[in-house]
């Protein structure tokens, strides 16, 4: 047993690795008593995955393409001043269920500290409140969506 608890547990990090595969997400992070564990497919080039090596290779060639794409990322970036951005990563939902009314709409003037949406992290439904008082002039992510850490959500003015 004393061994057991130092050692690595190799199951979990390939789970959260599925879940970064099967979510699309760059990085997952987990805390349980004591041990905390964080995967990342950014800035980790001495992984042992051979696509992510790869996938590292063409990116010198893809990357004369891809700047019109965070171009296109950066557009929606430019509201972040007041944009709500995820605390955390997980899956965002803008309904308490998926049959109820979402949380709020465009349009909809939200106070501060007012539940706006959830996101499941960890298979735990962490509300996220409004920062502030205001106007909700867009909702830039759907329900359901995978979000990474500090990405726009909503943006209140």
């Amino acid at each position: 047993m004393a061994n057991r608890k130092p050692s690595i547990d190799q199951d979990l990090i390939r789970d959260l690795a599925n879940i970064l595969n099967d979510t699309d997400l760059t990085e997952i992070e987990i805390e349980q008593d004591d041990l905390r564990v964080r995967v990342s497919r950014a800035g980790t080039p001495q992984t042992v995955h051979a696509p992510v090596s790869h996938s590292q290779a063409p990116a010198p060639a893809a990357e004369p393409a891809s700047p019109p794409a965070p171009a296109a990322a950066t557009t929606p970036a430019a509201p972040s001043a007041n944009a709500v951005t995820a605390p955390m990563v997980g899956t965002v939902y803008l309904a308490p269920a998926p049959d109820a009314k979402p949380f709020v709409e465009v349009g909809q003037t939200v106070k501060e500290g007012q539940t706006i949406l959830i996101i499941e992290a960890m298979k735990t439904m962490n509300q996220i409140p409004a920062p502030r008082s205001g106007k909700v002039v867009d909702v830039l992510v759907n329900d359901g969506d995978p979000v990474e850490f500090a990405e726009p959500m909503i943006v209140i003015e």
